[in-house]
């Protein structure tokens, strides 16, 4: 994913006031407003100046990108290390606000989340704030559930809208089956009320790690299942692993690649659990051998009439 420049997207310097983020975002906004710009390109840049304006224009969000873009650099591949969490910040709010509904880039949510689009910020009168934050777990967590020790960092705003980043651990149980996207809520955990009033809530905006064999959709999940070509031409009984253990499967005689297995009940956790389906996936051994060699010599001899693009003929 490429880092995004929201100073540069707006044409402001990096110290730029409020203000002046403002005036930028206005200026631009008139010029690419895909109701009347007669820019080619204008709904796509109305869309990068509203997500630009989205991050600077809030203190906190522009605290978090910030320190993202000085500790893993400002330009090009946006690469964070294996075990990045979104940065593990905290933000006020819990959704919903200008921003709700609008698509932002795949950058702006590994940041920020989706619950982070708009601007709310807490709860009116004396009792604490709500907050939410993103987190990312890895798909047997989802699968099994987990205790997780937490770092998060909140951007606290002083009174001339300067943020600085406080430190926090929290111990949280992350319940079997839960999905991309799904909201925990941490009872008291949020902002602190006043006086004797209770504390907000803190929302932990659930995120997968991708996986390097395993796709989620909801709460099926679907993997490549390898099979040599005599596995799949004349059936077979494998071991296929899944996020929650090896599981025996049956190949049935004259599969080809492509075909879906499914097992059910065997996706995350749920009433009711979803399904993984296994995609057949036929992969031949190299002829990297005289004996190897002979034997494809031999099986192009014993089907002389097989045409493997005869299904490409128009």
């Amino acid at each position: 994913m490429e880092f995004r420049d929201y100073y540069a997207t707006l044409g402001v310097e990096r110290k730029a006031t409020p203000e002046e983020i403002k005036r930028a975002y206005r200026k631009l906004a008139r010029k690419f407003h895909p109701d009347v710009s007669k820019e080619p390109d204008a709904e796509a840049r109305f869309k990068e100046v509203a997500e630009a304006h989205e991050v600077l224009s809030d203190p906190e969000k522009r605290a978090a990108y910030d320190d993202v873009g000085q500790r893993y650099g400002q330009r090009g591949e946006f690469r964070p290390p294996p075990d990045w969490d979104g940065g593990g910040f905290e933000f006020s709010g819990r959704d919903g606000g200008p921003g709700a509904g609008m698509e932002f880039s795949d950058f702006f949510e590994s940041l920020f989340g989706r619950a982070s689009r708009g601007g709310a910020h807490g709860m009116a009168g004396m009792a604490g704030g709500d907050h939410h934050a993103r987190i990312v777990i890895d798909l047997q967590d989802a699968y099994r559930g987990a205790r997780k020790t937490l770092t998060l960092r909140l951007p606290v705003v002083d009174t001339r809208g300067h943020a600085t980043l406080r430190e926090r651990q929290l111990d949280v149980k992350i319940p079997p089956g839960v999905r991309e996207g799904q909201l925990l809520r941490l009872a008291g955990q949020g902002g602190a009320g006043e006086g004797n009033a209770p504390a907000g809530d803190l929302y932990l905006e659930i995120a997968l790690r991708p996986h390097p064999h395993f796709r989620v959709d909801g709460r099926d999940v679907t993997m490549d299942l390898p099979l040599a070509p005599w596995e799949a031409a004349l059936g077979a009984h494998v071991s296929a692993p899944t996020p929650d253990g090896s599981v025996e499967l049956t190949i049935p005689a004259g599969s080809r690649s492509g075909r879906k297995l499914r097992l059910k009940g065997k996706g995350l956790p749920g009433d009711p659990p979803g399904d993984l389906y296994a995609v057949l996936v036929i992969t031949a051994p190299a002829a990297d051998s005289a004996a190897a060699a002979d034997a494809y010599a031999a099986l192009a001899r014993a089907f002389p009439r097989f045409d493997a693009r005869s299904e490409l003929e128009a």
